[in-house]
């Protein structure tokens, strides 16, 4: 068994190969480590020994049986067919296939039981996607979702290393090369991805398509605001959403707490609510400040908080695979 991890030397692929080392005590497979021309040759970790970095070409030479990509886009597009073709299963981390009608937008806690071994490219949804229908799911399966108002709160780590080193040399008063067409370290940016004709940015317009896809029900209305923050922990998101039935508050939090990755941190009068100090290097979504939205029937809020490059990023990609060895589809 092979599985080839395409982007392995970027920030979301370090994160990959780790979940690799976690997943490897269930299954025993080998993994080949492919990015691009420039770490072609270098040496990354795994488990107890090192591994040299290939180039995508040879990686697909190779015949894997899996292929988690997580190296944009244009490379998704250009190999993750190739790999399809000869029989590899691909995950895929980018945008370029989770709006493509035939192609599984997968969270595997959510949807996961919808492939099949004809599913030979799945898509990743996007991290703050990820965070947030986790905590919706058990709610809306109960009360069904009218509407959500979304703000996000995501951190530099989700646009990249050129994002981090930014904020990190601002940080120390050095020139640096802009991530962001602004400062990020002592600031916000309501500037998450490219502004469409409509105002809002692709980002904005991933958390309102990939929710219904997710969810599988395009009748909740959604409208959404993307900040970028100084933080590199993890994404935070205040959501407010509104229900079709009315509901109970103890109810709410009953069905978070058993939902699977899940943790709910709830004990306002203690200081106990989610925050990304805690839940970076974590693979739970963090869920907190429930309470009841006084100004508008059956409606609540929710404070979400998840580290984007974990469940947000690797840790749902690897859940995916592992999802698919247990079940043998592939």
């Amino acid at each position: 068994m092979k599985i080839a991890v395409v982007g392995a030397t970027g920030l979301v692929g370090t994160e990959m190969m780790k979940m690799l080392e976690v997943l490897h005590k269930k299954f025993s497979f080998t993994v080949i480590a492919a990015a691009s021309e420039r770490s072609i040759g270098k040496k990354i970790p795994f488990l107890d020994q090192e591994i040299s970095v290939m180039s995508v070409e040879n990686a697909i030479a190779q015949q894997p049986e899996f292929a988690i990509f997580s190296a944009g886009a244009k490379v998704s597009e250009q190999y993750a067919p190739l790999l399809a073709a000869q029989g590899t299963t691909v995950v895929d981390n980018s945008s370029a296939w989770r709006m493509k009608a035939e192609i599984p937008l997968i969270v595997p806690e959510i949807n996961a039981s919808i492939l099949n071994k004809n599913h030979k490219i799945i898509a990743n949804p996007n991290c703050s996607t990820i965070q947030m229908v986790m905590a919706l799911h058990p709610i809306h399966q109960r009360f069904g979702i009218k509407r959500l108002v979304i703000s996000t709160y995501q951190s530099v780590s989700g646009t990249g290393v050129k994002a981090l080193q930014q904020l990190f040399g601002e940080r120390k008063g050095e020139t640096v090369d802009m991530a962001y067409p602004y400062p990020i370290d002592l600031n916000l940016l309501p500037h998450g991805g490219i502004f469409l004709e409509n105002g809002y940015t692709t980002e904005e317009e991933k958390l309102v398509n990939e929710t219904h896809k997710i969810l599988n029900d395009y009748s909740i209305a959604v409208t959404a605001t993307v900040v970028r923050v100084p933080v590199i922990g993890g994404h935070s998101e205040s959501v407010n959403v509104e229900l079709n039935h009315p509901y109970d508050l103890t109810e709410i939090r009953s069905l978070l707490e058993k939902s699977k990755g899940i943790v709910v941190q709830d004990d306002p009068k203690n200081n106990i609510y989610p925050m990304p100090l805690f839940a970076h290097h974590k693979n739970e979504v963090f869920v907190g400040r429930i309470r009841r939205d006084e100004s508008c029937t059956n409606a609540l809020n929710l404070w979400i908080v998840s580290d984007n490059l974990r469940k947000g990023a690797a840790t749902n990609a690897i859940q995916i695979v592992e999802f698919l060895l247990e079940h043998k589809i592939y």
